[in-house]
Order: structure tokens, then C-alpha cells, then sequence
């Protein structure tokens, strides 16, 4: 993948996320309200640049933690059909 599209990723990912777990959070911690609607938006715009500064570090170690796992099980496979 390129780093443009890796990029655009991060930023629809780290948005559906910030915006989900900002609303449903502020909604189990103050209930379904007015109070909630209006605090919403202001978690939201906390929660995605940081969503998103921890995805440009979080997302390379998981790509290669997911690659070690992936290869593990690939050359555990590999050994059993040999």
C-alpha cells in the first residue's frame, strides 16, 4: 500500500472510531440527553487528532506484530505439509 492511501486510511479510520467511541462513551457515562448531544462534538474533536497521533505509531507495530503472527502460522503450516 502507498503512503498516500495509508494516510487516507488513518484518517477515515481513526474518524468512524473517534466519532463511535466519543458517542458512545459520553453516552453510557451521562445517558441518552441533551447534556450528551451537546458534549459530543467537543469529545469528538479531542478524541480524533489524538485517535489519529496514536495510530501513526500504533499501526506500524501492529502491521509488523501482525506479520510475525501471520508468518509464524504460515511456517507452522508449511512444516506440516512438508
Amino acid at each position: 500500500m502507498d503512503k498516500k492511501s495509508i494516510l487516507l486510511s488513518q484518517v477515515v479510520m481513526t474518524f468512524i472510531m473517534a466519532a463511535t467511541m466519543s458517542g458512545i462513551m459520553g453516552l453510557v457515562n451521562v445517558g441518552p440527553s441533551m447534556e450528551w448531544l451537546r458534549g459530543w462534538p467537543l469529545q469528538f474533536v479531542i478524541a480524533w487528532p489524538i485517535a489519529f497521533c496514536l495510530t501513526m505509531v500504533a499501526w506500524p507495530a501492529s502491521m509488523a506484530l501482525t506479520g510475525k503472527i501471520v508468518g509464524a502460522r504460515s511456517e507452522a503450516g508449511a512444516s506440516r505439509s512438508s
